[in-house]
């Protein structure tokens, strides 16, 4: 079992987080037992597990049973890796977190039957301890709001006239809806308001959003090895990100001889179309994109009851903004 070293400044959280894995372990039972060792493989690889932190972090606004806070945190991590999965079959990823993808590994057709197994793991755990059927419905409208994201993304890939705007919309599906359920069943389930726990849904979009925006901006000034997967696919696949769609509102007919070739672009055009980038600002643009998202986060987390627990989100939120990987 590994854990991120980044939790070695939260000894607590970490502590939790251990068994956030532990009870995920337990849960993987499917009788093939190649896919089995590859899926705990993958959760075990060391990911950051932000989701499921800030889903205990939510809940510790309450005195509650731990146990339970726990189980729907590993219900969240379950929903994550099942989406990673599916994604790196339309993507056709040969590695996540450092190791060969499943469907690289498999073939697509096990990853499918992977991602799938997961969904309902995840639906087991929050069967078994959400407090009521809001929380499991709230998982089948982020759920939802997911795939709309991934279809909406579908329907603009290679689109050079993309907006800023359209894409903010496909994040907010894709990666903020994650986070936002993270904080809503932390908060909900340790038992706060619904009025609080709207609140921390929206606090969880805003750090989702952010967190986006700097895995997109990592493409341009990490290398693979510190990223865990390869950069620039995205771009060869027709998924264009913020700083790309930034730098090319400035100057289209630049980006528009590499970009054309799709799935033809040469290393040397990759090369070419992230130094255009960095030129036409698009780096520092998104930049100040996720730092607006992080910002609107904070200042809604300064907003909750003063407890030690709002000082840990504070400092993890801030923090993301400055990852390296």
């Amino acid at each position: 079992m590994k854990i991120h070293p980044m939790w070695r400044e939260y000894p607590a959280l970490q502590t939790e987080l251990e068994q956030v894995l532990t009870l995920i372990d337990q849960n993987i039972t499917t009788n093939n037992v190649p896919v089995r060792d590859a899926i705990l493989d993958m959760i075990n690889a060391g990911g950051k597990m932000l989701r499921p932190a800030y889903c205990l972090l939510f809940s510790q606004f309450k005195q509650t049973d731990r146990h339970k806070i726990i189980a729907l945190a590993a219900a969240v991590e379950t929903l994550h890796t099942a989406t990673l999965i599916h994604d790196d079959i339309i993507d056709e990823s040969d590695m996540r977190r450092g190791l060969p993808s499943i469907q690289a590994t498999f073939g697509k057709d096990t990853a499918v039957y992977a991602g799938d197994y997961l969904f309902t793991v995840c639906f087991k755990l929050l069967a078994g301890y959400a407090s009521d059927l809001r929380s499991v419905q709230q998982d089948g409208k982020h759920m939802e709001a997911i795939l709309n994201g991934e279809l909406a993304q579908m329907s603009t890939r290679y689109n050079m006239a993309i907006t800023i705007d359209q894409y903010l919309n496909q994040v907010s599906g894709k990666t903020g809806q994650l986070f936002a359920l993270s904080t809503f069943l932390g908060a909900y389930e340790s038992g706060n308001s619904l009025r609080f726990a709207r609140n921390a849904q929206t606090i969880g979009l805003n750090i989702g959003v952010a967190f986006q925006l700097l895995d997109d901006i990592l493409d341009y000034t990490a290398s693979s090895s510190q990223f865990g997967k390869p950069v620039q696919e995205d771009m060869r696949q027709g998924v264009y990100s913020a700083p790309l769609i930034l730098a090319l509102r400035e100057a289209p007919d630049a980006f528009a001889p590499y970009l054309s070739k799709r799935l033809k672009m040469t290393d040397d055009d990759a090369k070419t179309v992230d130094q255009l980038v960095r030129d036409h600002g698009g780096v520092v643009k998104a930049q100040e994109l996720a730092k607006d998202y992080t910002d609107t986060a904070l200042t809604a987390i300064e907003k909750l009851p003063d407890m030690p627990v709002r000082a840990i989100l504070s400092q993890l939120t801030s923090s993301l903004l400055n990852r390296q990987s």
